[in-house]
């Protein structure tokens, strides 16, 4: 499989923004999976994950932009599990910027775009899968949770499939979070899936089985 990757400074715009894309090697009409990592991970990290959920897919993974004592991250926050939800807005309507400019970038235009991510990355999936549903309509969370603090309320309907993936005693992302993003997100249209697990913050060989089956699933 080839690739392609931008670095920092090696364009303007959209394209100094540090990603890594690598083209389908099945059907040219398959989705396009947006690959988004954890904290002080980054884009290289991801696309294994992608990979396993998405056999084949075209694969985009972007660098967050926020950096947090050297860690990159999709948005800013004030301790664990308190965000910035104005950064949190900002930032997902960027990423929607810089996804429309990568479909036009590698001729994807009309792929659907399938938001994948674990914990920080997951959120951001899940903001760009509830605020620009135009842009990514289905989301796989990993370990994420709801991340628009105490707004719960959406103004837009949102046509969205939600894949969510916890652990039940994770202390990262808490259920009773994950219980108010699937509330809110079935209240404003979108489907959702969840599946839980005992245990904590991380990705299992299950959930990874069954996000490849979900995928699957949707085309």
């Amino acid at each position: 499989m080839t690739s392609s990757t931008a670095a920092a400074g090696s364009g303007s715009g959209f394209a100094a923004w540090p990603h890594i894309f690598r083209p389908a090697s099945g059907p040219s009409t398959g989705p396009l999976i947006l690959a988004l990592h954890g904290t002080g991970a980054s884009e290289s990290d991801i696309v294994g994950l992608a990979e396993r959920i998405a056999p084949g897919a075209a694969i985009l993974a972007p660098r967050g932009r926020v950096d947090e004592n050297g860690a990159s991250r999709w948005f800013r926050r004030a301790g664990e599990g308190v965000f910035d939800v104005d950064d949190v807005i900002f930032r997902a309507g960027e990423l929607a910027g810089f996804v429309g400019w990568a479909l036009a970038e590698y001729d994807l235009g009309g792929r659907p775009v399938i938001a994948t991510g674990f914990s920080n990355g997951a959120n951001m999936a899940l903001a760009l899968g509830m605020l620009h549903p135009s842009v990514a309509a289905t989301v796989v969370a990993f370990s994420g949770m709801y991340p628009f603090g105490s707004r719960e309320t959406l103004t837009d309907p949102i046509p969205t499939q939600l894949l969510l993936l916890n652990g039940d005693n994770d202390p990262m992302a808490p259920s009773t979070s994950v219980d108010t993003l699937e509330r809110t997100a079935r209240a404003s249209g979108a489907t959702v899936t969840r599946v839980r697990r005992p245990g904590g913050h991380g990705i299992t060989e299950a959930e990874l089985v069954e996000a490849a089956r979900w995928v699957a699933n949707r085309g």
